[in-house]
């Protein structure tokens, strides 16, 4: 590996580094609690090198946000586009979607749990070709190939979807928050919610 690629390589990982840092701390002391010279003590850096990479605390936090959808949004894109039963596909999803949040809680609190701060635009976040939309484009895709399959009733996908959404981020949060809850089997729970939530809309 060359001089250049080497170099390439340490700035992804310290960007990296720097957003894991961000979103641990929004999570556990505050986003207006937590300065850009908090998480550069964190990551043992100056904030100077911070705002090579971030204009301020609110772009960082933005893109937070933007490389967690953009990661659910590439793992849920593969099984959308694998064969198969519609219905199954869209519950191995719906299981995709609740592990994802599992394996980053930091990042998922940060962007699912807290609300927007004032500074960042609303709008954007709900707007078409945005990356939190795509993912949730991921749950209307899913329940439209289950009713032109014959499998689900018809009805109102967009209520479903929310319904949908609702549901899993519900068992993401609890398991994410009440992890000393004596919780009957954490694969256990996800599937029987995931089969309830479904089992509610097939025909």
């Amino acid at each position: 590996m060359g001089v250049k690629e080497r170099r390439a390589r340490q700035k992804k990982y310290l960007r990296q580094e720097i957003l894991d840092a961000a979103s641990e701390l929004f999570v556990r002391e505050g986003y207006e609690n937590v300065s850009m010279r908090r998480i550069a003590d964190k990551i043992e850096y100056s904030p100077t090198t911070i705002y090579i990479y971030f204009k301020d605390k609110a772009d960082l936090l933005e893109q937070v946000c933007k490389e967690t959808f953009a990661r659910l949004v590439q793992r849920l894109t593969k099984i959308m586009e694998q064969p198969g039963e519609p219905v199954e596909r869209l519950k191995r999803g719906l299981i995709a979607y609740i592990e994802f949040g599992l394996e980053n809680p930091h990042h998922y609190r940060a962007t699912f749990m807290m609300p927007i701060p004032d500074g960042l635009d609303h709008e954007k976040y709900h707007q078409a070709d945005s990356p939190g939309m795509q993912a949730f484009s991921f749950l209307t895709r899913g329940l439209t190939d289950c009713i032109k399959a014959g499998k689900m009733h018809a009805t109102n996908v967009e209520l479903a979807a929310q319904t949908l959404w609702a549901g899993i981020h519900g068992i993401i949060s609890l398991l994410i928050t009440q992890n000393t809850f004596p919780w009957v089997g954490r694969e256990k729970v996800i599937h029987s919610t995931v089969h309830t939530l479904v089992a509610g809309l097939v025909r």
